[in-house]
Parts: C-alpha cells; sequence; structure tokens
C-alpha cells in the first residue's frame, strides 16, 4: 500500500490541477529512479480505487549509457500488470556530439531528446497523457535557480499540452517532498536503478547548490518549500 501522506498530496495536485480525466490514457516516463517508479505505484493504487477510470502504460528510454543500466525494468514492470515500451536510441552520443560544439549542459540536451523519444512513443502508442515524475523539491529548484541565473519567474508545470498539441503532460508529484518519495522507496523495496552517468556528476552542480542552499533555509523556517510552492501556484499552473 502506499504511503497515504504522500497519496493525498498528489491526490490533491491531480484535482487542483485537473490532471486526470474519463478515459485518460496515461503513458508513464520511467527512470528507473526511486520517483518514477514511486509514481508508478501511486497512480496504479489511484486507478483501483479512483471512480475516474483511465489507462495505465509505462515506457522507459535507455540511452545507451554502460554507466546506466535500465534492462531490469524489462520484467519488473509488465510483472505489475502493465503495457510497457523500452525504446533503446544512442541518446548519450548524440548529446555528447552537441556538446561538442560548445553548447550548453549536456544534461538539458539529453533530457530533451528522452522528453522528444517519450512523447514519439505515446503517440505511437496511442497514449494521449505523458506523466512525469518531478516533486516540488524539483520545481522549488527550478523556480530560485531560474530566478538568480536568468532573472526570470518560471518553473515547471503541473499539467500542460505538447507544443504540437496531441500530448498532455502531468506532473502528479508536484506537492510531494523528495524525502518522501525516498521513504516509500526505501520501505517498499522498490527496484531502483542507480543512474551513474559520468555527465551526471558534473552538469548538476548548480542545482546540487540550490538543494544546499533550500536545506539550509529550511532548518532555519520549517515551511519555506511549502510556502514557495504555495507562491509558486500560478506559474505551475499557467507557467512558460
Amino acid at each position: 500500500p502506499p504511503d497515504m501522506k504522500v497519496f493525498r498530496g498528489m491526490g490533491k495536485a491531480i484535482k487542483d490541477f485537473d490532471m486526470i480525466r474519463e478515459g485518460d490514457r496515461i503513458l508513464i516516463g520511467i527512470s528507473g529512479g526511486k520517483d518514477s517508479l514511486s509514481l508508478l505505484h501511486f497512480l496504479l493504487h489511484l486507478q483501483r480505487k479512483s471512480p475516474v477510470k483511465f489507462h495505465i502504460g509505462c515506457a522507459t528510454v535507455d540511452p545507451m549509457n554502460e554507466a546506466f543500466d535500465p534492462s531490469p525494468l524489462k520484467k519488473y514492470i509488465p510483472s505489475l500488470g502493465v503495457p510497457y515500451f523500452f525504446e533503446t536510441q544512442n541518446v548519450f552520443d548524440r548529446a555528447s556530439k552537441y556538446l561538442s560544439q560548445q553548447r550548453p549542459s549536456i544534461c538539458a540536451f539529453c533530457s530533451r531528446m528522452r522528453r522528444g523519444i517519450l512523447y514519439a512513443a505515446a503517440r505511437r502508442e496511442g497514449y494521449n497523457v505523458l506523466a512525469l515524475a518531478q516533486h516540488a523539491d524539483d520545481l522549488v529548484e527550478s523556480f530560485m535557480m531560474s530566478i538568480m541565473h536568468n532573472g526570470l519567474l518560471r518553473t515547471m508545470k503541473a499539467n500542460y499540452v505538447e507544443g504540437s498539441g496531441d500530448v498532455r503532460i502531468i506532473r502528479p508529484l508536484v506537492y510531494v517532498r523528495e524525502k518522501e518519495l525516498r521513504r516509500y522507496a526505501d520501505v517498499a523495496c522498490l527496484p531502483v536503478i542507480e543512474d551513474n552517468c559520468p555527465a551526471c556528476y558534473e552538469e548538476p552542480k548548480e542545482r546540487r547548490r540550490m538543494k544546499k542552499l533550500i536545506a539550509s533555509q529550511e532548518a532555519l523556517f520549517p515551511d519555506v518549500v511549502s510556502n514557495l510552492i504555495q507562491a509558486m501556484t500560478p506559474l505551475i499552473a499557467n507557467g512558460p
């Protein structure tokens, strides 16, 4: 059974931002990390309990990076009775070539490529919704980084339609804290796959610094993250 505090937080976000509708076919982007595996289990629980009927499938992008092997998911996810699409594409090599052209972050480029592959899988398999597992900490960090580095008030949105207009993206965990997901993944013994991408050690330094800054403020003001999420609600609902 899911952690009920987390489940209620997810349920509130789904209701607040009108994420799941009758007959939706929802494809969950599964990286193998604690966040996406937790999201899968929470949505399966919601599917059993909710009067709103919806279909769940999962997709993983294997970027063909020897430091990251998501293949154990090929047995695990079908064992839950969920349709599973395993997309193997040489993302890491293409991202490395892109980086060699003196362009910004390999992580940002890799992430965009993986997202595009998930959109394509959703379209091919007839899913109208793509569910992603970013949580409250991700949104707060993105918000603070955007203000400090770019002078912009922006963060990730909870529910929006992708540019082509045929796939809707939802983030059901926007009210859920990372530490709650980590605790659930440990207690539920989820088969978490660590991402040991060599680029990922170098690139997210700014995000790590932001995590430390937020943690230092949270030690002084325990409500700082929930207050930031509350302040960001108009951006989460209607942001860029």
